[in-house]
């Protein structure tokens, strides 16, 4: 017999790449006994990144559906496994060091053994304190290599941040293939270059099935040494999620491994219970694009879970930019065609911005300076107009250090803008944050919670938690699947329709994010009181007209484009918008 591999489920991520949400706690209760039934997992990943912001955005503590999800595996012996950020831990922003470090004892707590540990620009001084505060806290810490092909992402490139993961206490390493373009060969080649150097350690090999090469990369890393894949289950399984676990078995055992058998009357009831969550309500916020492989995806090397919010993106905007198109007498673009200009602009500014390893939340970054190009080059204004102070965060280096070389366009935009590069170690420029947060707990007498987890919360995602505690991210939610079931029986007007009087002289003020519009921004993750603007109110270039809190927290600076008198206002204060929506209009002196 052969090697033994062992099979994950990934069953928060399957729900990530697919749509919004994930199951409710009850539904998490009711599915975990089978997926223990199924027989062939030694792991599932019960948490994460983006699993507790959308517990809360849907109006339900993510503690108890974290510790109600993981008790039936803890005490099956199943290993749990959750998805840890680095230095953004589970949000899209950095997180102060001692609420980083206080999240591996609340995570131990509720029943999570190993966080597997990434940073989006493969930076060590991201996931080294993590590791270190993992392994302290009693988990199992797993580095983790986020894959990508590029000129800079070379074998030795990765086998150097493995040597310094390992260095730094990680007790395994996890090939991170979260847009699935990893090249089998060359995965199979760092397996072996990381197991010959370290037998002790156990690899992991994770990659999304998009545009079809992971089948053929479980194989080469499964022959080279690998020890644990990741697996999905239907019906969340292929699309831009990942190989169904049946056949990856399949594969792997006429090969010659020593593989689990798998109970498939429990494998038809969990798929029957996934599609029961679906038919329920989750459906409606799932992307039907997610459920499609595309080999469009290995030119840009964009991540599976980014396809479906990607495609809404461009739906967003497609209206604005063809209603620019139709002003200067040029033909309309169809979503096929603003898919292929954005993958080519993608493809353009990814060089020029270091070649981030398209994760989260670079791969948004990315994906939006390229997104929000495509809009300012049809208004005649070039590239790179549109760019927030996260977007300019990862090129000046206050993020960490990019693996290539930033553009000389870009480096003299920021010197024409006052901007400065940093080689500061991104954590440094972050104040602890607990005491504020212990103090906000105890004026509003709210309960700490098990292990503080409560705490823990409202400090991890604290304007989330705020609403969540007020009960208005519930209301909030329902308005939403409400809109979503209006959305299917086709009564959203289209933008098209909503845009076409508007007046030919005004700039669009688009939204560069989906999320919640503000008025005013006092920093430290904090709306001001509403001052709305009136018509007629005046702009300089650069001012900042509004700020949007994206779904996981940040607030971005929408900037007043050129200037010029306000004529219309389309949003108000609180009110949500998706990417590309026009929040307003400003015309310019003439």
């Amino acid at each position: 017999m052969g090697k033994k591999i062992q099979f994950s489920l990934v069953y928060r991520d399957m729900w990530q790449s697919s749509g919004k949400f994930q199951p409710r706690k009850d539904q998490l209760e009711r599915i975990a006994p089978v997926i223990i039934k199924m027989g062939c997992f030694s792991r599932v990943e019960t948490n994460g990144g983006a699993f507790e912001q959308v517990q809360l955005l849907a109006g339900e503590n993510p503690n108890d559906a974290v510790r109600a999800f993981c008790k039936p595996f803890n005490e099956a012996g199943i290993k749990t496994h959750m998805l840890d950020r680095g230095l953004n831990a589970l949000r899209m922003y950095p997180v102060p060091d001692d609420v980083r470090q206080m999240m591996y004892k609340v995570k131990h707590a509720q029943g999570v053994d190993i966080p597997r540990i990434f940073d989006g620009l493969n930076d060590i001084r991201n996931i080294a304190p993590s590791i270190k505060w993992a392994k302290e806290a009693g988990m199992t810490p797993q580095g983790t290599l986020c894959i990508t092909t590029s000129p800079v992402h070379t074998l030795e490139y990765y086998s150097k941040l493995a040597d310094e993961e390992i260095a730094a206490g990680a007790e395994e390493i996890c090939l991170k293939d979260m847009a699935g373009i990893g090249q089998p060969a060359f995965l199979g080649q760092l397996t072996k270059m990381i197991k010959d150097k370290h037998p002790e350690i156990v690899i992991e090999y994770h990659g999304h099935s998009g545009p079809g090469l992971s089948m053929a990369s479980v194989l080469e890393v499964c022959k080279n040494g690998a020890d644990i894949i990741d697996t999905a289950i239907e019906p969340l399984s292929w699309g831009k999620v990942h190989p169904d676990v049946i056949s990856v078995q399949s594969m792997l055992k006429h090969a010659g491994f020593d593989v689990p058998e798998i109970n498939m009357d429990a494998y038809m009831q969990a798929r029957a219970l996934t599609q029961e969550f679906i038919d329920d309500w989750l459906g409606y916020f799932i992307n039907p694009q997610n459920k499609v492989m595309s080999s469009l995806l290995l030119g840009c090397g964009l991540p599976g879970g980014m396809m479906g919010s990607m495609m809404s993106d461009l739906g967003g905007i497609r209206g604005t930019i063809n209603n620019l198109r139709k002003k200067k007498g040029e033909p309309e673009l169809s979503v096929d065609d603003l898919l292929i200009k954005l993958f080519d602009e993608v493809a353009y500014v990814w060089p020029r911005v270091g070649y981030p390893p398209l994760v989260t939340p670079f791969s948004q970054y990315t994906k939006n300076i390229s997104l929000m190009n495509l809009l300012s080059m049809e208004q005649g204004k070039g590239r790179y107009v549109y760019m927030d102070d996260s977007m300019w965060g990862m090129i000046l280096g206050k993020s960490g250090k990019v693996p290539g070389e930033i553009a000389p366009e870009l480096k003299e935009l920021a010197k024409e803008k006052g901007y400065e590069f940093t080689d500061v170690d991104p954590h440094t420029l972050l104040e602890n944050k607990l005491p504020e947060f212990r103090k906000e707990m105890e004026e509003n007498g709210w309960d700490f919670g098990n292990d503080d987890e409560e705490l823990f919360e409202l400090a991890m995602h604290p304007e989330q938690y705020r609403n969540y505690k007020s009960g208005q991210a519930k209301k909030n939610f329902l308005a939403d699947l409400q809109k979503a079931k209006d959305a299917k029986l086709g009564a959203k007007v289209s933008i098209e329709e909503a845009t076409a009087f508007k007046h030919a002289k005004a700039d669009a003020i688009v939204a560069p994010v989906k999320g919640q519009i503000f008025w005013e921004f006092q920093g430290d993750g904090e709306a001001a009181p509403a001052v709305e603007p009136f018509i007629g109110k005046e702009y300089k270039d650069g001012d900042a007209f509004c700020y949007i809190q994206a779904a996981w927290g940040e607030f971005v600076k929408v900037s007043a484009d050129l200037g010029g008198r306000l004529v219309e206002i389309n949003a108000k204060q609180g009110s949500n918008v998706r990417k590309g929506d026009v929040i307003a209009y400003i015309q310019r002196a003439e």
